[in-house]
């Protein structure tokens, strides 16, 4: 390494130790908090000090080329983040020993910037068209609304909120369990062209790196401690999604379910989670509510239709009661059946004849118009 300067040297182990050891390995974590990632790429190669069962990690510095791994980022429009970066997310700081020693990254927007305001949108990768409609939308509104979504690149909902957000002209950040270079599924190569233009592709292992099933959990982690709290918009009771949410839950962040019907196998795991204290939310602004600055990112409360009787006073929407249903009568009738006086009730029915809500008749006033139920 001879003139090269302490940060290159540290960023050329860090993206060592990412080949040579598995995403989240706290072993790894706590020797680089402890010593730097310098001396441990030492211990590994039998250097410096001990190190229990170093045997799997040596093994794998065998063919193991930095150099090479921070010019094929390079080629393909990324950069390897180090926690020295002021583009590193400090929130990753709360996942302790387990916390990503490194990130590749492709794209050209910032990350941590990009975090400020962001939510993981995650689900099913066999969802239903009602939960695709849903991650689409939400993920879109999100973007509208400024918020950056992050999900994991995969079918079904994670494909899904990239998409809404990307239509939307928003920033959408794909968590990967492979290389930034790697198309997985191969189905999602498109996709991923558009994420590395307008969002960023992450992920802790180097380029070239194929994903297999620890990885894809293991980066789940990552989704969640990045944001301000998780969605799941479709989860089977075994689905791999639920694991981000249980992430989220483990540092303090929020867990935000989507609601489906109660027939829907796609939705038993969300439906499980409201029962254990998850939060139902039914639009981007319900999200945005609850991960946003409090009392600043308030949504509006739902409602029904408006109608006319919603605007009366509450003495001319108890005359108004007192009308009869078929049929008309007297002020004084309508008087005793509201519990006014004589004048009270005239003065109000003068409001609803204007209000076109009643009529008056030689029989006396009546109903104009059909007001339902009485409120």
């Amino acid at each position: 390494m001879g003139s090269m300067s302490d940060s290159s040297i540290d960023r050329r182990a860090r993206a060592l130790l990412s080949r040579v050891a598995e995403p989240g390995d706290r072993r790894i974590g706590r020797m680089i908090a402890e010593r730097g990632a310098a001396a441990t790429v030492e211990v590994i190669e039998g250097r410096a000090g001990d190190l229990d069962h170093v045997d799997r990690y040596r093994i794998r510095l065998l063919g193991a080329d930095p150099d090479a791994d921070l010019a094929r980022v390079t080629e393909v429009g990324g950069r390897l983040l180090v926690p020295d970066d002021l583009e590193w997310p400090r929130q990753l700081d709360d996942l302790g020993d387990s916390a990503p020693w490194a990130l590749w990254v492709r794209g050209t927007v910032d990350l941590r910037l990009s975090l400020l305001r962001s939510v993981a949108l995650v689900g099913a990768r066999a969802a239903t068209g009602y939960g695709t409609h849903v991650a689409s939308t939400f993920a879109s509104d999100l973007a509208l609304a400024g918020w950056t979504v992050v999900s994991g690149g995969a079918f079904g909902i994670d494909a899904a909120a990239h998409a809404g957000s990307l239509a939307a002209r928003g920033i959408t950040i794909a968590v990967l369990a492979c290389g930034v270079d790697v198309a997985y599924p191969p189905r999602h190569a498109g996709l991923f062209e558009r994420i590395a233009a307008d969002g960023l592709l992450v992920s802790e292992v180097p380029p070239g790196a194929v994903p297999h099933r620890t990885r894809f959990l293991v980066r789940n982690r990552v989704i969640a401690a990045l944001t301000r709290g998780t969605v799941v918009v479709e989860a089977a009771l075994r689905s791999g999604s639920l694991s981000t949410a249980h992430d989220a839950e483990r540092l303090g962040r929020s867990v935000l379910v989507v609601p489906g019907p109660v027939t829907s196998a796609m939705s038993a795991g969300v439906h499980r989670e409201l029962r254990h204290g998850a939060l139902a939310v039914t639009s981007a602004q319900e999200i945005i509510e609850a991960v946003g600055a409090l009392g600043a990112d308030l949504a509006a409360e739902m409602s029904g239709p408006s109608e006319p009787r919603d605007l009366l006073d509450l003495l001319t929407r108890r005359v108004l009661d007192g009308v009869p249903a078929r049929g008309a009568d007297t002020v004084e009738g309508i008087a005793r059946a509201a519990g006014v006086t004589p004048p009270e009730a005239v003065a109000a029915l003068g409001l609803l004849d204007l209000a076109g809500l009643v009529r008056s008749s030689a029989q006396g006033w009546a109903l104009a118009v059909r007001t339902g139920a009485p409120g």
